[in-house]
C-alpha cells in the first residue's frame, strides 16, 4: 500500500470519518461525518499535494450577488476556500496540504475549517441553493 495512502486512511479514520470509497490505485478517498455537516468529500492524494473537495451546491442562474457574498466569506475561512467549477455551475469548498510531511493535526485542522464553515454559514448557502 502507497506510504501516503495508508497514512491518510489512518488520520481520518483517527479522526472518526466514515470512508464511503476508497481507491488505491487512483489514490483518493470519498468520506464523510454526519455531525460534521462532511458528506461525500474527496479527498484525493495527487503528490506532492492532497485535494479536499466538498460539492456544496449547484448555482442558479447567474448571481453576482451570491458570489460576492461568498468571496467576502472567503476571507474568513480559517483553511480552504469557495470555488467555482470550470463551467461556472457548481460552487464547492476546496483546500490542499502537502502530503509529505503531513500531520494528523493539519488535516484535522482543514476538515474542522469546513465544519466550522457549513455550522456558521449553512443557512446562507442553503438560501444561495434554491
Amino acid at each position: 500500500m502507497c506510504k501516503n495512502f495508508e497514512k491518510v486512511k489512518n488520520f481520518l479514520l483517527e479522526l472518526e470519518f466514515s470512508i464511503m470509497k476508497e481507491d488505491e490505485e487512483n489514490k483518493f478517498f470519498l468520506i464523510e461525518k454526519e455531525e460534521a455537516f462532511i458528506k461525500n468529500m474527496v479527498i484525493d492524494i495527487d503528490e506532492p499535494i492532497l485535494l479536499m473537495e466538498q460539492m456544496l451546491f449547484k448555482v442558479k442562474g447567474d448571481n453576482p450577488d451570491v458570489f460576492k457574498k461568498l468571496l467576502q466569506k472567503n476571507r474568513d475561512i480559517i483553511h480552504g476556500a469557495f470555488i467555482l467549477d470550470d463551467a461556472g455551475e457548481i460552487v464547492s469548498f476546496r483546500d490542499t496540504l502537502e502530503v509529505e510531511n503531513l500531520d494528523k493535526n493539519e488535516l484535522e485542522g482543514s476538515l474542522n475549517s469546513l465544519s466550522l464553515l457549513l455550522n456558521e454559514f449553512g443557512s446562507e448557502i442553503i438560501t444561495f441553493a434554491k
